[in-house]
């Protein structure tokens, strides 16, 4: 008999909402282009425009100023270019400062070349360092251009809300730009581009329970934005050239309405279930490291390690008792390493660490499998300990 799965993986990515799967269907049976001028095109638009409504309503922006893209990837190296246009006028950029727990597509550096992008470091909490950062900017050389700086609003793999109005102010001190990778915190706590004080926003769809393949660049403004990373039309306002993919975008848009709904009642039953999960791993192995507890997270994650077994060994473990979960991030085709995250902790990665993340989706029962999983784990660890 096939054991029952459980899916505790949703910073992954989360189940497709029921809306968000309605959204598409409907809008795959729309035959025009969106920028045909034709009724059908026009049919075509009204989707894309009421989807650009909500999901930037989701974030505290302007319809206008959200640019679709076919992934949070694709924002990311939109955003983080080493050039930027007010009109027509080209506005260089002469260093981009990313922090060292950023999402691969952050940390790479964008259209930048490698001498040209500086780590921010983070405390041992997993925190942006201020001061570093401060320091860093003060010798930033403004004849190369201004500084760019990338830096999350909630880390993937711990789950910590880092201090980004805080570091907003010190990056405009210094004349620079902020982008927010955002993808991990939109419909998971409240997010306003204009009171983080960030000049760009990253976000996704598959993370909100929308369809995979579609991401957007939300921006404070439109005076000074990056060169287009996709050229071609004049799709999007000229920001990201070709055709709209019109059902995913549908299916944001749905999702992104969704996730706005009750923010606070949703993360009140949520952060339950994973303090319970918690709570219980703690009893049953006392020695786990639970990454992040006590700071501000998202309701959602659990960051643990249980001293002595690998991250890629637990991983298999849970899965081959019905659970899935993760070790880090997601992103790196199915393969599992030392987490970069606990690297620039000062935290020894070499055996990494487990992600539980929950959703709207999780049960009391799926706790009470985890728990069961975990506990199983944990004796056979013991075990194996103490015949060696």
């Amino acid at each position: 008999m096939a054991i029952a799965r459980i899916y505790l993986d949703w910073n992954a990515t989360a189940p497709l909402l029921g809306v968000a799967r309605d959204a598409v269907l409907e809008a795959l049976s729309l035959p025009g282009n969106p920028s045909s001028v034709h009724a059908e095109g026009r049919a075509a638009r009204v989707v894309i425009e009421k989807a650009r409504r909500d999901v930037a309503g989701l974030l505290g922006a302007e319809p206008a100023h959200v640019t679709f893209t076919g992934s949070a990837t694709e924002a990311a190296n939109h955003a983080l270019s080493p050039v930027y246009r007010m009109g027509k006028a080209k506005i260089a950029v002469g260093r981009l400062y990313v922090s060292a727990i950023e999402h691969p597509a952050v940390r790479n550096g964008g259209r930048f070349a490698p001498e040209q992008v500086s780590e921010i470091p983070v405390t041992p909490q997993g925190l942006v360092d201020l001061d570093a950062l401060a320091d860093l900017l003060a010798a930033h050389d403004v004849t190369s251009g201004m500084p760019l700086v990338a830096i999350m609003l909630v880390n993937n793999e711990t789950g910590l809300i880092q201090p980004i109005r805080e570091a907003a102010a010190i990056v405009k001190k210094h004349g620079g730009l902020l982008v927010v990778d955002a993808v991990q915190a939109a419909g998971r706590i409240p997010v306003s581009i204009t009171d983080l004080g960030a000049d760009f926003l990253i976000v996704s769809a598959h993370k909100l329970g929308g369809p995979k393949g579609v991401g957007a660049l939300v921006s404070r403004g439109e005076t000074l934005m990056p060169e287009p990373l996709v050229r071609g039309g004049g799709q999007e306002k000229g920001h990201r050239a070709g055709t709209e993919n019109l059902a995913a975008i549908a299916g944001f848009g749905a999702a992104a309405r969704v996730a706005g709904e009750d923010i606070e009642g949703r993360n009140a039953v949520i952060a339950a279930l994973r303090d319970r999960a918690e709570e219980a791993m703690l009893s049953v192995a006392p020695e786990t490291v639970i990454y992040g507890r006590g700071l501000a997270r998202v309701a959602n994650t659990s960051f643990f390690r249980l001293p002595g077994l690998k991250a890629e060994t637990g991983q298999i473990a849970f899965d081959l008792e019905g659970v899935a979960l993760s070790a880090g991030a997601a992103c790196s085709s199915g393969k599992v390493g030392a987490s970069h995250v606990l690297t620039a902790m000062g935290e020894d990665a070499a055996h990494g660490a487990l992600r539980l993340s929950l959703g709207p989706g999780t049960t009391e029962a799926d706790i009470d499998r985890f728990i069961a999983v975990f506990e199983k784990i944990a004796q056979r660890r013991k075990r194996a300990e103490q015949a060696a």
